[in-house]
């Protein structure tokens, strides 16, 4: 017996993001798309707000539906320019907002779609639970969105949309344990890898090859969450060693001067942001992966990305003492200081920290923490909040292997 994609073709999702498509993967990419497996999945593109829209290219607009991420099942929705964002009047915004999910609704109703899911990933989204009618409503906590450095009461708005929609997904043990009260249907997905790309072998890449060796790297973007004093020393500190950034700047004016510093050395190497597909192959050239992250009221619930990408390239990882590394202690160096840092990267580059045993283990925790295991979780939850006829059929599919589309 083999089945068709989706899996369940009569269920259909409308993921509400806070962004465009493309740029950095984050966890809402590899979760819609991957949903993708067992359900019609479209991603609702950021409105373009109306006073960016010139009227001649309302004209020429190609904006509407195209298949994304090489999945059959997984579509971009990009509002057409005569449905723009719009804050006030409030009645006609609201307006405008409906039409925008009408049409993602539509086209999955043209998909043969009769139960609709929507999953929300921000809570300027509530609003739209009475927008149009749904079957099943979830929430998607990965960030304190706050991103204040100092604890700040939640947010009226997500409290309402916590403890309005029929499921929530939160990320951390410290959000879980500050917001999973608000709703009973509250489950903990950690964040995951997609581990068969970062454990595979990979050429390496041109602009990493002329940096000497040893490595110590960094992926994701360049954000002022990072500890840039620590950094700078570092650099200084050990002219030796090659430390290289790869990911995109944040516009955060408070570490320009930091990365200008940073930039002049001659052991500091920032290459810019790359395709998502290619990560894994600076990651797997590494020497030892950090994590150097400034300790404060929002990294203390964050469950950075990279932790189990850098896990499964094998590769020695250090990381700032934060709560959602203390369960990782076994396979992750934890440092808090220069020194400490300094003493840390020097034992990772040893050859006992490079063994087959310390690598297998280090593989072996990112192995179950696979985006394909976690997304079939969260299937799984959704299906059983749908009835327990859908949640047999999915757990007949349950039985195929989920390959990776990408």
């Amino acid at each position: 017996m083999s089945l068709h994609l989706p899996y369940l073709p009569e269920i259909g999702v409308i993921g509400l993001v806070p962004d465009e498509w493309g740029g950095p993967w984050m966890p809402r990419q590899h979760v819609l798309t991957r949903l993708g497996h067992y359900f019609n999945v479209v991603w609702v593109n950021s409105a373009q707000y109306w006073r960016e829209i010139r009227f001649r290219s309302i004209l020429g607009d190609r904006s509407g539906f195209s298949n994304g991420a090489g999945a059959s099942c997984f579509w971009i929705y990009k509002p057409e320019k005569w449905l723009p964002l719009l804050y006030r009047p409030g009645v006609f915004a609201s307006f405008l907002a409906r039409q925008r999910l009408l049409r993602a609704l539509r086209f999955l109703r043209s998909k043969g779609c009769k139960k609709i899911i929507l999953y929300l990933w921000r809570p300027e989204f509530e609003s739209a639970l009475d927008l149009i009618p749904n079957d099943l409503s979830c929430y998607h906590i990965d960030d304190e969105y706050s991103f204040s450095d100092i604890e700040q009461p939640m947010d009226p708005r997500e409290e309402r949309l916590i403890s309005r929609v029929g499921q929530v997904f939160i990320h951390s043990k410290t959000l879980f344990e500050k917001k999973a009260y608000l709703n009973a249907r509250t489950l903990l997905i950690p964040n995951g890898v997609n581990y068969d790309a970062y454990a595979s072998e990979w050429d390496e890449p041109e602009d990493l090859r002329p940096i000497p060796h040893p490595r110590v790297g960094y992926t994701g973007v360049i954000k002022k969450q990072l500890d840039w004093p620590l950094l700078l020393e570092l650099a200084e500190a050990r002219p030796e060693w090659s430390f290289v950034f790869v990911g995109p700047n944040a516009p955060h004016q408070e570490i320009v001067s930091y990365i200008e510093k940073l930039s002049r050395k001659k052991n500091v190497h920032f290459l810019g942001e790359k395709p998502a597909e290619y990560l894994p192959a600076y990651t797997r050239h590494f020497d030892v992966c950090i994590m150097p992250y400034r300790r404060n009221d929002y990294t203390k619930y964050i469950y950075p990305l990279k932790l189990h990408e850098y896990l499964a390239s094998g590769k020695p990882v250090i990381g700032t003492p934060i709560p959602a590394l203390e369960d990782f202690r076994s396979v992750v160096d934890i440092a808090d200081s220069v020194p400490g840092w300094s003493c840390a990267i020097a034992e990772a580059l040893s050859p006992a920290a490079k063994g087959m045993d310390q690598c297998q283990a280090r593989q072996a925790i990112a192995r179950q923490h696979d985006w394909n295991l976690l997304v079939w979780r969260i299937a799984e939850t959704l299906a059983e909040r749908l009835g327990q006829e859908v949640a047999k059929r999915m757990r007949e599919a349950h039985q195929f292997q989920v390959k990776d589309p990408f």
